[in-house]
């Protein structure tokens, strides 16, 4: 019997502190700003360095143009594209990046993805094409 006593004063301690708890308001504010500028385009993920030649698989261009990636892209709903793992900074790469700004070179590397992603770096469903 005591122990019920015990039990249930706690229980009703613990309901008070429940129902009287203050709630701090919550804000977010996340400014993104321009997309970077990038010869071959950037990564889609956080902090957006610029992607050497060869990341992107073609469908990511319209004239030469990057579509973009991340929070910045401009391309059709339910967009996937080939990208190369291999010039994944993120699966290893070590080679050259270019700046931001730079000048893209003459000649394009020929394009040998093997992965599809989404603009936002998610992995195309299996048996997506």
């Amino acid at each position: 019997m005591r122990g019920l006593k015990y039990l249930s004063a706690g229980l009703l301690a613990a309901g008070f502190v429940c129902v009287s708890g203050h709630r701090a308001p919550a804000q977010i504010s996340v400014q993104i700003g321009a997309p970077p500028v990038c010869p071959y385009g950037y990564y889609e993920a956080p902090p957006y360095n610029c992607a050497p030649d060869g990341y992107y698989g073609p469908e990511w261009f319209n004239g030469g143009v990057f579509i973009g990636a991340g929070p910045w892209f401009h391309g059709p709903e339910h967009f996937y594209g080939h990208v190369d793992h291999h010039y994944d900074y993120r699966h290893g790469y070590h080679g050259p990046m270019p700046e931001r700004n730079a000048r893209p070179a003459e000649h394009r590397q020929e394009f040998h993805g093997q992965a599809m992603h989404d603009p936002h770096g998610h992995e195309a469903p299996r048996g997506h094409r």
